[in-house]
């Protein structure tokens, strides 16, 4: 995987906001998960701090890195 569309100058980058995004894993690879949000954009993620995570797990995510696990049927709603 590769980090290099991780954030865009033009489009910034899905998790670099002021608040955490769910994310849902569609590629995993030891420390690092390429993760696609629910309109479909994709990011590297760094998962160090909540584990193993395999494809379709979710996870909240903040400046590129996975902080929490969510459970399964988690709505973004849900967070707020």
């Amino acid at each position: 995987m590769s980090a290099t569309d991780a954030c865009s100058v033009t489009e910034g980058c899905i998790t670099c906001g002021d608040v955490a995004v769910p994310l849902t894993v569609i590629e995993a690879r030891d420390n690092d998960a390429r993760c696609r949000d629910d309109q479909g954009r994709e990011e590297l993620v760094a998962v160090e701090l909540v584990g193993d995570v395999q494809p379709g797990d979710r996870v909240l995510v903040h400046a590129g890195v996975a902080i929490e696990r969510l459970e399964e049927g988690m709505t973004r709603d849900a967070l707020r």
